[in-house]
């Protein structure tokens, strides 16, 4: 454990945050042509874009169920989006979080809808600055409700963690090398599910019953967000289409 500061006692985080605070947040639907449907979200200084095609025939063939689509997803990095060039080349972290933002995504997408169909969802960093997979999760979600695939719910994330002792909202990059654990949550929250939960660090019972609560509050605030991207976009749409 790292031995700077990140919580003062009054509760004040580096970053001037409270315990319970968002990173300032931003969300954009539709703004791709070349795809079936589109997303982008700023989270801090995390920037993500996802580009949704689908579904369509699955090539080479014998990838295809016979009763479902099959959702594919690729979690990227791009090599300018640390502060040290990346290799372009798909790291392990990169294959770890493409398989666990597709399993998040999965309980939420009506895949027997297409049988014999795949779905592919390409998540783009433009540059990291933590919480990448839930923030990839809400902005993928967002590009498959823009392309218009059925979906049971809305898939929103966060992740909480704990500084000092603290249970907080929301790790930027600093708090998430140094703090103490990270939770990262997905959840349906109209219908109430969970699609993720993962938890790197240690936290007590308690902790963990008090980051599912506080998680599920920042989903609640990123959620209303989301309608609210896919509202403008729509009423963009139908007043080009009057004019």
């Amino acid at each position: 454990m790292s031995s700077q500061i990140l919580l003062s006692p009054d509760g004040i985080r580096t970053d001037g945050r409270r315990i319970d605070e968002m990173r300032k947040v931003k969300m954009e639907v539709g703004l791709l042509k070349n795809c079936s449907g589109s997303a982008y979200i700023e989270q801090g200084k995390t920037k993500i874009i996802v580009a949704v095609h689908g579904p369509r025939e699955a090539h080479p063939k014998y990838l295809a169920l016979p009763h479902r689509a099959v959702l594919r997803t690729r979690y990227h990095m791009a090599p300018f989006s640390t502060s040290e060039r990346k290799s372009p080349a798909p790291s392990r972290r990169e294959i770890e979080l493409t398989k666990v933002i597709r399993e998040a995504l999965e309980p939420a997408v009506l895949l027997e809808e297409f049988p014999k169909t795949v779905i592919d969802v390409f998540i783009e960093v433009l540059q990291a600055d933590a919480g990448t997979r839930s923030a990839g999760v809400t902005a993928a979600s967002l590009a498959l409700a823009e392309a218009g695939i059925p979906m049971r719910d809305l898939v929103t994330a966060v992740a909480v963690g704990k500084l000092e002792g603290k249970v907080v909202l929301d790790l930027n990059e600093e708090e998430d090398e140094h703090g103490q654990a990270d939770m990262p949550v997905a959840m349906m929250p109209n219908i109430n599910k969970i699609t993720l939960l993962q938890l790197n660090g240690r936290l007590t019972g308690e902790e963990l019953k008090e980051g599912l609560e506080v998680a599920r509050k920042g989903i609640s605030q990123l959620y209303q967000m989301q309608k609210q991207a896919l509202t403008m976009r729509y009423s963009a749409t139908v007043q080009q289409e009057e004019e």
